[in-house]
């Protein structure tokens, strides 16, 4: 039998989605980060250099629209820079600049504080074990 009175998970993971995007918009904003994943985009850039847009898009799950938005955001910020790629004249490969990487150790710092105050309370196991399960939602999700 259906249990109305259980929250939706999709409903749970909106408000949780909608609460990190208002404590990062914030933390970010002294540093000229805009909202929109901005900070997701630029750790991607981080740790993979020379990533491609469209390899964003599919990586990040966001369509092609929003990747570009942040990109150009993220170029005019002066914290990332675009190389044409030498194997197709049409592509960018996307790099850090010094800025961002001087950035990297406080955009690290926020979102560990983020995952620090999201799991007060919990356990090291039930952290994990949070994460491990929100994963395998996450794999679920991408097959609807």
């Amino acid at each position: 039998m259906l249990n109305l009175k259980k929250e939706p998970i999709g409903k749970l993971i909106s408000q949780l989605h909608r609460q990190n995007q208002k404590f990062l918009a914030k933390e970010m904003l002294p540093y000229g980060i805009g909202s929109g994943g901005q900070h997701s985009f630029l750790k991607l850039i981080l740790n993979q250099p020379g990533i491609t847009q469209d390899q964003m898009t599919n990586e990040m799950k966001f369509d092609k629209a929003t990747t570009a938005r942040s990109v150009k955001q993220l170029e005019e910020s002066g914290y990332i820079e675009r190389k044409t790629d030498p194997s197709d004249r049409r592509s960018s490969l996307l790099y850090p600049t010094p800025k961002a990487l001087e950035f990297a150790p406080v955009l690290q710092s926020v979102l560990a504080e983020l995952n620090r105050k999201l799991t007060v309370g919990l356990t090291a196991e039930e952290a994990d074990q949070l994460v491990n399960l929100l994963q395998k939602i996450n794999r679920n999700s991408a097959k609807l």
